[in-house]
């Protein structure tokens, strides 16, 4: 891929919801989505990611109803205005994709004296988190399109896939082949909040300049 082509990449990324299509996801193209989430850097080398895949409908439906649970949860808890805009908001394709991908985090992977964990304890969940990111990027650039569902409480959806004691799971994402992806993210075009420009967050040497 050229320079050109791998910026092209991020500025297509987008988190999916709508634009789902019925076509199932190629073997071979997911293991090479997979391959590039499990060549993320890691801290101390530990790869502490594990991918769950989903397919079960009973499973998917079951994940569903629980994120509809959490959704209503939320916008209860919204004043009248911001809940109204967060009605028009679609959340989840769970059921829409061609599959489900719980990345999950071990925090025990690499032993009790992880290289460069020491200081940092997070460092591992942020690891994760990259590969989270390479298998966006990858799944983007081969047309597909992902989409993260984060309104789940973690012990229901560790209950749910039967991951042992002490991992976490760090994101369901809904993977799978797609009608197109939206020119503008789904949070901008529902006016549910505007895209931070690059100078706003860029400070030289201290936070104030």
């Amino acid at each position: 891929m050229s320079t050109a082509g791998l910026y092209d990449v991020i500025a297509r990324r987008r988190d999916v919801r709508a634009e789902f299509s019925a076509e199932p996801l190629d073997d071979v193209v997911l293991d090479r989505v997979l391959g590039a989430a499990h060549a993320a850097p890691s801290v101390g080398h530990s790869q502490p990611w594990d991918f769950v895949l989903v397919r079960d409908p009973a499973t998917r439906r079951r994940f569903q109803e629980h994120v509809h649970a959490e959704r209503a949860t939320y916008a209860a808890s919204l004043a009248a205005e911001r809940r109204a805009a967060f009605k028009r908001i679609r959340i989840e394709g769970i059921r829409e994709s061609a599959l489900g991908v719980v990345v999950t985090y071990d925090p025990s992977r690499g032993g009790p004296r992880v290289l460069g964990r020491h200081a940092i304890d997070d460092a591992g969940l942020y690891s994760t988190c990259l590969a989270i990111q390479n298998l966006w990027l990858a799944a983007t650039a081969e047309g597909l399109g992902v989409g993260w569902v984060s309104f789940y409480r973690e012990e229901f959806l560790g209950d749910l896939v039967g991951l042992p004691d002490g991992v976490r799971p760090v994101a369901w994402l809904c993977l799978g082949p797609v009608t197109g992806l939206q020119e503008t993210p789904d949070l901008e075009r529902h006016g549910w909040r505007e895209r931070r420009p690059l100078r706003h967050a860029v400070h030289h040497e201290t936070w104030g300049c």
